[in-house]
């Protein structure tokens, strides 16, 4: 082997590293400061390179660790019905690597073709790798899972700027910060300049942050007491039939404990997404059982498989819903889930893709018609999402009628205690800060939560614990959100805006 290609793959193996690296900033671990090598270690390696196709390879093998590391818990899905499904373990680890492993190769190559220094390439380099976060919430039907600017999390203070710029532009932010002192290698004046606006920013994103927290209140919603209940039953076990009973007593037993000494007796509980596992809605004495154990003039929220619609020509539509049943045993409002996971709850190109989705039933999954806001007895208007339905920023309230508060039924039993969960969990709390609103996040093994208007858990079930916990309806922020009004643009906009001028530097700097 030549040195050229020894050293070539150095590079690669290195930035595989390097991305590997740069997960451990991500939940559970946020260790933020690992950005700063991992990120500006590409930059100079993707600089480095002799061409821009290897600045692209290099970029590609950064995204492989990366999204390899963020996403090796997907693969535990397929270990659910291990006989069926896990022969497709190396294709989804190395899909999901590779795969979206070139939203960071362009990234690389952006770098490598940016002219000028490592000031300008810095600045394409953080625009290009938002613009890149954005377009991955929506390609394909989008899959915006790990944002860098989850990374802020760290912090509550910190990460408050999701209400002002959004998860995108912390992103944008968390690398431009991250990137900036590898400008100081140069030793120019762009490269001090570059590291006192990072400077400058951090620190208007803790005041920004610090003031917004000042005006937090502990305002609850008045006469709401809520149940969460976590059963923890396995996924494995959760659709077997001759298990159905049990499972439903488990929850009926969690849903009417006695509350804590000193503590209200809750007026609403809430269940985790398709924990009654069959049509619930067309069986009068399951609807009736649930309802006699709603609290008296309350409800029980839960997520089940719903009938949309039954006719010779298409045939029998399923949505995966969210139900809410009063005491009469009635449905009152149903919400359907309309971002469905792809081999999930359909199969992409099924009709060239000899595969089934690895969740149980036939045929797949009907969307519904988008975000709603439900008004139900004895509740503020809530906006309803369904398991990763909330990952998808500015997709996750009705535009037309804004809600008091989000309700999020999932289901993370299919990933065990790994990191999946609580990298959900991440998202969840980030949807809380960019809309000003409290989110109450209902999983069938955890975590489920209360979680208020500034994204801080207010009542916490942790990963793989049975049980009830019960809490206030936190009340939302006073005023929305300056990004619940305007949305990504603004921070879309600074991300084009940067990225060409770093294209622009040398023009720039030559004229002058």
């Amino acid at each position: 082997m030549s040195s050229m290609s020894t050293g070539r793959w150095q590079a690669r193996a290195t930035a595989f590293v390097l991305g590997v690296m740069a997960v451990f900033a991500m939940a559970p671990l946020y260790q933020f400061y690992l950005l700063v090598p991992a990120f500006s270690g590409l930059l100079w390696l993707s600089n480095e390179q002799p061409t821009k196709w290897r600045a692209f390879a290099v970029g590609w093998w950064f995204g492989a660790g990366y999204f390899a590391a963020g996403l090796y818990w997907v693969s535990f899905a397929l270990l659910v019905d291990a006989e069926k499904f896990a022969w497709l373990m190396p294709f989804a680890i190395f899909g999901f690597a590779f795969g979206l492993g070139l939203f960071c190769a362009i990234a690389g190559w952006v770098v490598k073709a940016t002219p000028g220094g490592l000031a300008a390439k810095v600045l394409s380099f953080a625009g290009a790798w938002t613009v890149l976060e954005w377009v991955r919430t929506w390609l394909f039907t989008g899959f915006p899972w790990n944002p860098l600017g989850s990374t802020w999390l760290f912090s509550d203070t910190l990460a408050q700027g999701a209400s002002l710029v959004g998860t995108l532009g912390l992103s944008f932010i968390a690398v431009f910060v991250c990137t900036a002192p590898i400008a100081l290698v140069e030793r120019r004046r762009s490269g001090k300049v570059l590291v006192i606006v990072a400077l400058i920013t951090v620190g208007a994103l803790g005041l920004y942050g610090q003031q917004r927290l000042a005006t937090a209140t502990d305002a609850v919603v008045p006469d709401v007491r809520l149940r969460l209940v976590q059963p923890n039953i396995p996924q494995a076990q959760k659709w077997q039939a001759d298990l159905r009973a049990d499972h439903m007593a488990k929850q009926l037993d969690l849903s009417t404990a006695a509350p804590a000494p000193g503590d209200p007796p809750p007026t609403h509980v809430i269940w985790a997404e398709t924990m009654a596992p069959f049509f619930i809605a067309n069986h009068v004495q399951w609807r009736r059982l649930v309802g006699a154990n709603a609290p008296p003039g309350g409800l029980i929220i839960l997520g089940a498989p719903r009938v949309v619609s039954s006719d010779d020509k298409q045939g029998l539509k399923v949505a995966n819903s969210l139900l809410a049943i009063d005491n009469a045993g009635d449905v009152r409002a149903a919400y359907d889930k309309f971002h469905l996971v792809p081999f999930g709850e359909y199969v992409p190109l099924s009709d060239w893709l000899p595969l089934e989705r690895i969740t149980q039933g036939a045929g797949a999954f009907t969307p519904g018609p988008g975000p709603q806001t439900l008004d139900l007895p004895g509740l503020p208007p809530v906006s309803p999402l369904i398991c990763y339905e909330i990952i998808f920023p500015g997709q996750v309230t009705d535009g037309t009628r804004r809600a008091q508060w989000m309700l999020n039924l999932t289901n993370d039993g299919w990933y065990g205690k790994t990191a999946g969960p609580h990298q959900h969990f991440a998202s969840t709390r980030l949807r809380a800060i960019e809309q000003g609103l409290p989110v109450v996040r209902v999983a069938g093994t955890g975590i489920s939560a209360i979680i208020d208007a500034y994204g801080r858990s207010t009542a916490q079930l942790a990963l793989d614990e049975k049980g009830f916990v019960d809490g206030a309806l936190p009340m939302p922020a006073t005023q929305p959100s300056w990004y619940a009004q305007v949305g990504d643009a603004p921070g879309l906009i600074l991300a084009f805006i940067t990225l060409l001028s770093g294209f622009a530097w040398r023009r720039v700097k030559s004229s002058s």
